[in-house]
């Protein structure tokens, strides 16, 4: 017998009307009461793609993000629905679409792992987890022209270190990279 989920009670502010302070093309700037956060606008969500080829690499990418100053590893992600007439889009479809052109692999299915919150305290954004399965190299990636984006092919065993040697040059690095390293490090807990 499962133990009862402990669940905590409503925020005071939760039912107070909510205000838009500002509204861009991507991002709205909202307040309910004492608490301030962004959405996306428009209602968009995001696809984030954890790929893992059959040889035990872990394919990640890297840009420069304004908003950190800096370059960050990630994993592949994107939109759903951004481009105009695609707001029925689907996750696995938005996953199939960026990670071809983000790293330049196809993948012959996806695994959808349900929805996420990034940071729940100060956004209002959700992305939908996807696992890549069957995947096959068609191209370099890279991304639109827009974007300058690196592939990265790293062995799932090498991956801290790989993660610590980022970090030591002074790169970000998503937060949605924590759980591979923590299936890595569990892993190798079970190994010992």
């Amino acid at each position: 017998m499962s133990e009862p989920i402990a669940q905590p009670g409503r925020d005071p502010d939760a039912d107070l009307p909510e205000d838009v302070m500002w509204q861009g093309k991507f991002v709205t700037a909202k307040k309910r009461g004492r608490w301030e956060y962004a959405s996306r606008s428009r209602g968009i969500r995001a696809a984030a793609i954890v790929a893992i080829d059959d040889q035990d690499h872990v394919i990640l990418v890297s840009q420069y993000r304004v908003p950190l100053g800096r370059i960050c590893l990630e994993i592949p992600a994107g939109l759903i629905g951004d481009d105009d007439g695609q707001s029925d889009e689907s996750a696995e479809v938005a996953a199939g679409r960026e990670l071809e052109e983000e790293t330049g692999y196809r993948a012959a299915r996806f695994e959808n792992l349900g929805s996420f919150f990034s940071s729940p305290g100060m956004v209002s954004e959700s992305f939908t987890l996807l696992r890549a399965h069957g995947l096959t190299k068609i191209g370099e990636g890279g991304g639109t022209e827009s974007e300058d984006i690196v592939v990265h092919r790293i062995p799932r065993s090498g991956l801290a270190e790989f993660v610590a040697r980022w970090r030591a040059m002074g790169h970000g690095v998503d937060v949605r990279i924590a759980m591979l390293l923590a299936s890595v490090d569990l892993l190798e807990g079970e190994r010992k």
